[in-house]
């Protein structure tokens, strides 16, 4: 086994939130007269923290972010999280890891209570033995901050046996920064164009490709 520790990405890796998480930027953008037709136009805001998107593809200032995300928090909250699917393949693969005794944990820039509701809600809570996710006020958000306090929670004697799995850059470079391998999902919002030019060492096509190194 070359990896025994597993940090998983959610959203675009684990299940696929697009229509959540696109209705809750509508409706925070509407708060400030933007309208957007098409929810593909939003797919960007899939992975990044939500400062980083609305600052970065509608130029908002510090101010104009922070309430864009208290606006998009209120719908994400009651309706936007539930409407998610969780990716066909995710849970058998998950149950196999733990079959094979690897330490699976998340690693995602969704603040943690929204993180630990999804998880259980979709029946993957029991697959985890540790949450690292981003907190409501922002003080940890980058995803190269939410894996370096995640690995203070696990025992691990070498990085080398630590693989980082997403779909998006952020991912990649997070766990580059942290000095770990990591892995590409070909399923998610991120383009395998995107992902090489992050540094991905491996590509997955399907979730069940992921026990090859597991």
């Amino acid at each position: 086994m070359k990896y025994r520790y597993c940090l998983f990405d959610l959203d675009g890796t684990l299940t696929d939130p697009g229509i959540g998480i696109t209705d809750s930027v509508m409706y925070a953008l509407k708060k400030f007269d933007i309208d957007v037709k098409d929810r593909s136009e939003l797919f960007p805001f899939i992975g990044p923290p939500l400062d980083y998107s609305f600052k970065t593809y509608f130029g908002f200032t510090e101010e104009q972010a922070v309430l864009a995300i208290k606006y998009y928090r209120e719908f994400f909250s009651t309706k936007g999280l539930y409407e998610n699917e969780v990716y066909e393949g995710i849970p058998g693969m998950l149950e196999e890891l733990k079959k094979r005794g690897v330490t699976v944990a998340l690693a995602t820039s969704k603040p943690y209570e929204f993180s630990v509701e999804i998880l259980r809600h979709f029946g993957l809570s029991g697959y985890f033995d540790h949450v690292g996710a981003a907190t409501m006020d922002g003080r940890i958000s980058k995803k190269e901050d939410v894996i370096s306090n995640l690995l203070g929670q696990l025992n691990y004697e070498d990085k080398a046996s630590v693989l980082m799995v997403g779909d998006r850059h952020h991912d990649i470079e997070g766990a580059k920064a942290n000095g770990l391998h990591s892995a590409g999902v070909l399923w998610g919002y991120g383009t395998e164009e995107e992902l090489k030019k992050a540094g991905a060492e491996y590509l997955f096509a399907r979730p069940e490709d992921i026990l090859r190194l597991l």
